[in-house]
């Protein structure tokens, strides 16, 4: 068997390097083969996946300097049937790439959005006065370097590589131990989903509404999990997008929905809340 897996391109972005690392370990796993099939963005990668166009997509979630990329968050609410099969934590190490000769030579910095802003005190003290242009992904102004060189992109190391790109400065993320999170996502119908299943599950993610803005009413959701002595390892809101103050919550849960305790805390959950929706339950693999 062979699965298409979607991905942030163009090649040579973080979601790529994090996916062939899937595909390797998926490969080892359970023998199936994967394809890489790049889109321009997040929402097409998991779009893609709800239309079955693809079988799996492998998206950013989190990082350990900027926090949730809600791009993600807001498509997996958005797009029904889509099941987290798999976490993947990778380091992340930003290199600034240019044809330039020099620092001073550089008048602009292209990236993504989470790559300038994991790098946003190196740029502010050995580039102060660029110009910061956010682009789709990491490697999508790759190809104008050669033909300008006042600009630059920041990217990882083996973009440069694939590119043929002098790196100009390296590790230049703020903090040493920068890292994201992936997810591995499956339309939760299919039976590919089940071959692909992780047997010992660690995390659960999950989201919901509540019916209305009262005092508590949050309070009321998250003594569910305590009582029960299951910890949260994450909860993030996000705006409904219906009305401003109105907020939808994400939360990630050190839990099993296999585990009775589990099954008894989301069954309550349900009579708090307006809306629940269950992204799966899996495990966390680290990428060295």
């Amino acid at each position: 068997m062979t699965l298409a897996i979607a991905h942030l391109g163009p090649p040579g972005t973080y979601a790529e390097q994090a996916t062939i690392f899937y595909v390797n370990w998926l490969r080892q796993s359970t023998g199936i083969e994967g394809i890489l099939s790049p889109y321009p963005s997040i929402a097409q990668s998991l779009q893609a996946v709800a239309q079955d166009d693809v079988q799996l997509a492998v998206v950013p979630v989190e990082n350990s300097i900027e926090g949730s990329v809600t791009m993600t968050m807001d498509a997996l609410w958005q797009l029904d049937s889509l099941q987290i099969q798999l976490a993947l934590v990778m380091p992340i190490a930003h290199m600034l790439i240019s044809c330039a000769t020099s620092l001073d030579e550089i008048k602009t910095v292209y990236s993504h959005p989470q790559a300038l802003a994991q790098c946003q005190g190196w740029l502010g003290q050995f580039l102060p006065t660029v110009q910061l242009i956010p682009s789709n992904s990491t490697t999508e102004a790759l190809e104008k370097l050669e033909h300008d060189l006042t600009i630059a992109t920041i990217s990882s190391s083996r973009a440069a590589q694939l590119y043929n790109l002098p790196i100009l400065a390296s590790g230049i993320n703020d903090y040493p131990e920068n890292c994201t999170r992936f997810w591995v996502v499956s339309h939760g119908k299919t039976a590919v989903a089940h071959q692909i299943s992780s047997t010992s599950a660690s995390h659960t993610s999950l989201a919901f509404s509540l019916p209305a803005n009262a005092p508590g009413s949050l309070v009321k959701t998250l003594q569910i999990f305590a009582q029960l002595g299951i910890n949260l390892s994450r909860i993030e809101s996000r705006p409904t997008k219906r009305s401003l103050g109105d907020y939808l919550f994400f939360i990630d849960i050190e839990a099993d929905t296999t585990d009775v305790k589990t099954q008894s805390a989301l069954a309550e959950l349900t009579t708090h809340t307006e809306i629940v929706k269950i992204f799966g339950s899996y495990s966390v693999l680290s990428i060295s």
